[in-house]
């Protein structure tokens, strides 16, 4: 198990890079969070939806991204409330007091899946979450050290020494621990390092002999790494960049993202951000819109609500005012519900009847069956993949028409909206379109007709691009942590 001092103290990035370092060296590795948090979502082969962190790290793998891998999934729908999914399907919604409650009759489906996933696989690489100290919460703790002393799962804790503080935090996590849980923790890991390990001197000899528990790594800062992130706070971090190109380009594609509240699946603006000759930026308010090629309303897990804070800052003035200055506008998902004429939802706000944009034709009811699946089909020309994560189910109910024509196992369609006036906006509920490289430079290639300007496109392989962010975090891992030491835990946690 990989615990972390911290929410983003690196636990996502090192399974990760664990995960593809073994599955360098041939072994059959699988990623496992027992219960992850998470606005960003990930939707199997066979149509279940799990934390986008866990289909990332099994695409490290090598691994066929399952349910088993992240048995419960909790989305955010309220400052105390969430979504509860559980084995990919939506169960409750509840708010924090009521999820305590939930957590022991939820403990035996974590372990049934745990045990099936190490049935199948040499080993199994588990994530923590948040901190595995939070002693107000550890009488009740189904993803931590509870979950590793149950399954007898040597800890390594990971510290992040960019924030400060990193050994008082690796000293205080071991501290605060019941004597039978702090056994668990076999090693640290201290990440984030800016400059010299040397720099470190003492401080992990004096902390094993204060812990007893030894530092068997220390991992660079990597600025240009950038996995799918699992919610909004890694807006603030790094983020995907073009390759192999100055930050600046003044004739570069202005992408506007407009950065909702509950903003859900940004992921899908990552394949735009590696394009030389695109800028993605997120922006707030109206203010910070100004004159973008293509303003974006990405996903949220929370349309209404968000709807209503898009005007309460004038930004859907402000976008229409984009618009007609000839930007296009693309809405995915919730943002493609938002376009539209009306939504009635009595399902993830209770609003009953909302009014939206009105600037596609298209109407949105909400069902409380949950759609998750993967499409494929061909739009401008080219071949396209995506995944559908959605409540609400739209409808054209005018002359906009479809632009995205879908021929897989879900039969043959004509998805999203554009309309027809001045083809000034479109909407799809398809997640991840620009993951696919024809298409997104097809898009953008049009895009930049729009304006006037020339985009080129330069052949990047989004696919190449990830599989190149997977070896960078295994390379890191086997050069700065003492592999030896490593094996030997995973050894010792092998069922017997």
């Amino acid at each position: 198990m990989v615990c972390g001092t911290n929410s983003d103290a690196g636990k996502s990035t090192v399974v990760t890079g664990v995960c593809r370092l073994l599955a360098r060296r041939g072994v059959k590795v699988a990623p496992f969070k027992a219960q992850n948090m998470a606005l960003n979502s990930f939707v199997t082969g066979d149509g279940h939806e799990i934390g986008r962190a866990q289909g990332v790290q099994a695409l490290a793998a090598g691994a066929e991204p399952d349910v088993t891998m992240n048995p419960i999934l909790l989305k955010p729908t309220g400052e105390r409330t969430s979504q509860v999914v559980v084995m990919g399907r939506p169960w409750k919604e509840l708010d924090a007091a009521a999820y305590q409650e939930a957590k022991p009759e939820l403990f035996d489906l974590v372990m049934d899946a745990l045990t099936d996933l190490r049935g199948r696989f040499d080993v199994v690489i588990c994530e923590g979450a948040g901190s595995p100290t939070e002693i107000n919460l550890l009488g009740r703790d189904i993803v931590n050290l509870p979950l590793a002393q149950r399954a007898g799962l040597p800890a390594v804790v990971v510290g992040d020494i960019d924030r400060g503080g990193v050994f008082a935090s690796l000293f205080g996590t071991v501290e605060l621990l019941p004597p039978d849980l702090r056994a668990q923790v076999r090693a640290f890991v201290v990440n984030k390092l800016r400059g010299d390990p040397a720099l470190l001197g003492q401080g992990p000899a004096d902390l094993e002999r204060r812990t007893g528990v030894p530092v068997i790594g220390v991992l660079p800062y990597l600025h240009d790494v950038a996995l799918d992130a699992e919610d909004s706070l890694a807006l603030d971090g790094r983020r995907p960049r073009p390759i192999g190109v100055a930050d600046a380009l003044a004739d570069a594609l202005d992408v506007a993202v407009i950065r909702f509240p509950r903003i859900a699946n940004f992921t899908d603006l990552d394949a735009l951000s590696i394009e030389p000759g695109v800028s993605v930026r997120y922006v707030s308010d109206a203010a910070g819109l100004g004159r973008p090629d293509l303003v974006v309303l990405p996903g949220t897990k929370a349309t209404v609500a968000d709807l209503e804070w898009l005007r309460g800052r004038n930004l859907d003035r402000a976008v229409a005012a984009a618009a007609d200055a000839g930007a296009l506008v693309l809405g995915i998902c919730g943002g493609y519900q938002m376009l539209g004429r009306t939504i009635v939802d009595d399902v993830e706000s209770a609003r009953g009847v909302a009014s939206g944009l009105g600037w596609l034709a298209v109407d949105t009811v909400f069902a409380p069956d949950k759609t998750t699946r993967q499409r494929r089909g061909h739009s401008m020309g080219q071949r396209v993949t995506g995944y559908e994560i959605h409540h609400g189910n739209v409808s054209r109910a005018g002359p906009d028409v479809g632009w995205v024509h879908l021929d897989d196992t879900y039969g043959v369609d004509d998805e999203g909206a554009v309309d027809t006036d001045m083809a000034r906006f479109l909407g799809t509920s398809l997640h991840g379109l620009f993951e696919s490289d024809g298409f997104r430079a097809a898009f953008l290639v049009e895009i930049g007709r729009r304006r006037d300007k020339t985009f080129v496109p330069a052949g990047v392989s989004f696919a190449a691009a990830r599989q190149a962010q997977y070896d960078r975090l295994a390379d890191s891992i086997e050069a700065n942590v003492d592999i030896d030491r490593l094996t030997d835990l995973i050894a010792e946690g092998a069922p017997a």
